[in-house]
């Protein structure tokens, strides 16, 4: 008999089989119910086989695309993750008609390595040495590789992750700060007020774009100054002090009635703000610069001014340290700066 059950604390189902006085116990690496039941009767069924000295029966064949399609529908809605992701499917043709449970960690190495051969090949690359060549894209493309078989795994359709422990190939460090005088250029350069408190509260907290667009007037105390950072990447709130040119802002913003958002359209949620940024940068006269990098632009400002990389990293909600290391060029100049405060007055 196969029976199913969870343990205190965990999604996953495991399996609890008693055949002919004995009894198998193991998990299902699923959370479905209905996938852990399946799975516990084929347990029973190769378990009854083998003590018969059957052969086993053959396993079902998953086919990549189309677990890729139920893994897609399961994401949450944000159009950018799931642009991406699809985006990477269209170079994951060498798996699309592959059985999942045949692909190894050899096919994903072999992926990887032409991937990094188109890379190399691209007009723009081809006069770069392969150290000054980014290749964050493939790397994206592996870490989604590795999402989509956890989720197999835990659907019950893999029993092993082949892309986990691929190493990460060179990506060029993307840090862009920005003068005071072209902060200012920036917020001047949007043609309108919502843009404008958008690209400011940026700069001035570090948040991600996603996090400033699901902020609520609720997460906001401006009596304590702090701006409490719900559901974010990283699975983790965090808190922000409110500064006063911050507080500025904030007050300077309209409530609206019809919506709970800090930002948004006339009460609507805002989805994206792209054009009206790069319209900022276009009037600002900055190139080759994305929303995102104004986080940079928070960070690099905190350590040139002697915040620490622990509170840098802090405010800014990273996991590591690793992640705030990537500011410590920074570090000497603040160091200079204190020696100099101490030691150069005569």
């Amino acid at each position: 008999m196969a029976s199913i059950y969870r343990k205190k604390g965990n999604d996953v189902w495991y399996y609890c089989i008693t055949y002919e006085g004995e009894k198998y116990q193991g998990t299902t690496k699923t959370t479905d119910k209905q996938s852990a039941k399946l799975i516990a009767e084929a347990k029973q069924t190769d378990i009854a086989r083998e003590k018969n000295d059957l052969p086993a029966l053959k396993k079902t064949v998953v086919n990549f695309t189309t677990v890729w399609e139920k893994y897609i529908k399961s994401l949450p809605n944000g159009k950018e993750t799931i642009r991406n992701k699809l985006l990477a499917y269209t170079h994951f043709k060498p798996f699309w008609n592959r059985n999942i449970a045949e692909i190894t960690i050899q096919d994903i190495e072999h992926y990887q390595l032409q991937r990094k051969l188109e890379v190399i090949e691209m007009p723009k690359n081809a006069e770069k040495r392969e150290q000054d060549i980014n290749f964050r894209w493939v790397n994206l493309e592996i870490a989604t590789l590795r999402h989509f078989f956890n989720c197999c795994i835990k659907s019950g359709y893999a029993e092993k992750n082949p892309a986990a422990g691929i190493k990460k190939l060179n990506e060029l460090s993307r840090l862009k700060t920005l003068s005071d005088e072209d902060i200012n250029k920036l917020i001047a350069g949007a043609t309108n007020k919502l843009t404008r408190d958008l690209i400011t509260f940026l700069i001035y907290t570090g948040c991600r774009k996603g996090e400033i667009l699901n902020l609520k007037w609720d997460d906001v105390d401006m009596k304590n100054g702090v701006i409490a950072i719900k559901g974010t990447k990283t699975k983790y709130d965090r808190y922000i002090p409110i500064s006063e040119a911050l507080r500025g802002v904030l007050e300077r913003i309209e409530r609206n009635q019809d919506s709970f958002y800090v930002f948004n359209n006339n009460g609507a949620k805002i989805g994206d703000f792209k054009r009206s940024f790069h319209t900022a940068c276009r009037n600002a006269g900055l190139k080759d610069l994305r929303i995102h990098d104004l986080r940079h632009v928070f960070a690099s400002k905190m350590v040139m001014n002697g915040t620490s990389l622990y509170i840098t990293g802090e405010l800014l909600g990273h996991r590591t340290t690793q992640m705030t290391k990537r500011y410590s060029h920074l570090v000497p100049e603040t160091l200079k700066k204190a020696v100099d405060e101490v030691w150069g007055k005569k």
